[in-house]
């Protein structure tokens, strides 16, 4: 399982990583490992406003559909394009090619309350 050192991650298997003043989402390796074949990924409009703890979008694959639950609260600035043509991405490049979406957040404070990668890593093994 890789969970990078340098982001934030939430219960629901959420990725974090502060770019300046935004913020960029995707899921966890262990998420897509757990999903399997990625087959679709339904994303929110730019400029959509997305609150902490809920749904934001989701990710379909061939053996069910997840939401996709927003870490933190924000505005939309940027979602992965890609993604429409390419949701295979999630599986091959969790981290890198299949981010999600990129926000303003409402407060950048808010991803010191995520777990660090060693956190994530416990949390996940307990399951």
């Amino acid at each position: 399982m890789n969970t990078p050192k340098d982001l934030r991650y939430s219960e629901e298997h959420e990725w974090v990583k502060i770019e300046g003043g935004n913020v960029r989402i995707g899921i966890t390796d262990f998420a897509q490992s757990e999903l399997g074949d990625i087959v679709f990924v339904e994303l929110p409009e730019v400029g959509a406003e997305i609150k902490a703890d809920e749904p934001f979008g989701s990710v379909e694959s061939v053996k069910t559909v997840s939401e996709l639950y927003a870490p933190i609260s924000g505005k939309i600035v940027e979602i992965n394009e890609e993604l429409s043509d390419s949701p295979e991405f999630v599986n091959e490049s969790p981290y890198e090619k299949a981010w999600m979406v990129v926000i303003e957040p409402s407060n950048v404070s808010d991803v010191d309350g995520l777990m660090t990668s060693e956190q994530y890593e416990a949390m996940v093994s307990e399951d």
